[in-house]
């Protein structure tokens, strides 16, 4: 046991809120779904049934239409903006009124493969839950073949350079006067700019205007673009679903006809000119033509291929730790500024996870050590610069935690052990 593993644990019941956790204190006070997800999987390693408890209090927040909201409002708090008063999604407790990757599937299957005596009952009270938003995705965002988000925001990677060319249409000129939260715990030069806000506002405006109605919004909403990252994720979630809806005697078939028609998709965000799967937006078909790391999550759900490693390989050796949020060799790249260069810990894992799937253990190893040795040198921050390591974001971060103790912290047999590998 390293002091580190205890760092780690104290963090994760430091922003324990009692059932659900914050990515942080301060600058995000309330509950983020893909945080969430993370934090069950840390909570695993030393407390099973709290874990648990993390997806069950996700779930509790489910829309009637299966939607699993990105951020759950428990109680009020004028430390961030855009708060419950500004989305009026009109749900209890109070939601935003978008989604975010689904990756608690994901993080079910590890958790309940590290204690099956323990989870199984836990497991078959989220599973129609579960089933039920991976039928949404299917449903309400993949009408166009790959998975689409409606705001930047819903993809996790909030504004990464991916997402220009959708936002170049979005007006924020008509957003009134509002005092951003963020700025008061992070320097702004880490964080996206105030045109980036207006955009974003405008967008929630859009939602909020029409109801949060999904069709209306996906028809008719100022952005709409395929996302890679979210199309990986959710494809790996369809094939951890189906596992554990075998495992509890359930008829998978209908998540397995998700999973075959959404990997028959991939073609659609393959990018030849980039060499890579790439964002589309899908108001006009054009790429982004920009390499991001939601590309490099196709190992996550086994559809990697030589190409994409050829450009990982570039992009990764480029910098110094870590798989780059954006192309290092682009002009759009910045090594501080939140999703447009750091290295995320948190997408290291998952790109390590598909890694060692698809037979390349020895890349993800090189990952994991070199995240550790950021989480070593720094301590627990939400990302790092690339390039020369500064710890950027918000500290005492849950996921970071989460993912050291689970994975970064570990030798490959350890990770094994825990369903990591």
């Amino acid at each position: 046991m390293t002091n580190l593993d205890d760092q780690a644990r104290a963090i994760l019941r430091q922003n324990d809120m009692g059932g659900y956790t914050l990515p942080t204190h301060g600058l995000y006070p309330y509950q983020w779904n893909w945080d969430s997800a993370f934090a069950a999987w840390g909570f695993a390693t030393f407390d099973n049934a709290r874990a648990w408890d993390e997806l069950d209090t996700l779930m509790a927040s489910q829309w009637e239409s299966g939607m699993i909201p990105h951020i759950i409002f428990h109680q009020p708090d004028p430390g961030y903006f855009p708060g419950p008063d500004v989305w009026q999604t009109g749900q209890s407790p109070a939601t935003s009124g978008i989604s975010q990757p689904p990756i608690a599937a994901i993080m079910a299957r590890l958790i309940f493969e590290m204690d099956e005596d323990a989870g199984r009952e836990r497991l078959r009270a989220l599973y129609p839950r579960l089933v039920d938003w991976h039928r949404w995705w299917h449903e309400v965002r993949c009408t166009h073949g790959p998975a689409a988000i409606v705001h930047p925001w819903e993809s996790g990677r909030d504004n990464c350079p991916d997402w220009d060319i959708g936002m170049d249409g979005v007006d924020g000129s008509g957003v009134g006067p509002y005092e951003r939260r963020d700025l008061g715990h992070v320097h702004a030069d880490m964080r996206p700019t105030k045109e980036d806000y207006d955009r974003y506002i405008a967008i929630v405006e859009f939602g909020r205007g029409v109801g949060w109605n999904d069709a209306k919004i996906v028809s008719d909403g100022p952005f709409l673009m395929a996302d890679p990252g979210i199309t990986f994720m959710l494809l790996r979630a369809h094939d951890d679903l189906a596992v554990l809806g075998r495992a509890l005697g359930e008829d998978v078939s209908e998540i397995e006809g998700w999973a075959t028609t959404l990997r028959s998709a991939l073609p659609l965000i393959w990018n030849d000119a980039l060499n890579a799967f790439d964002a589309r937006n899908l108001r006009n078909g054009a790429f982004a033509n920009i390499l991001g790391s939601g590309a490099f999550l196709a190992y996550l759900a086994g559809a990697g291929n030589p190409q994409l490693e050829t450009q990982l390989l570039r992009a990764w050796d480029a910098v110094n730790y870590g798989v780059p949020s954006a192309d290092p060799e682009t002009a759009s790249f910045n090594p501080r500024k939140y999703w447009r260069g750091p290295t995320w810990p948190v997408v290291n894992a998952l790109i390590a996870i598909g890694l060692n799937a698809d037979g390349r253990s020895d890349l993800a190893e090189r990952l994991r050590a070199e995240t550790a040795e950021l989480i070593r040198t720094h301590g627990f921050y939400e990302y790092f610069d690339p390039v020369d390591t500064t710890p950027c974001g918000g500290k005492n971060f849950t996921w970071t935690a989460a993912i050291w103790l689970t994975w970064a912290s570990h030798s490959p047999q350890e990770n094994a052990a825990k369903g990591a590998a």
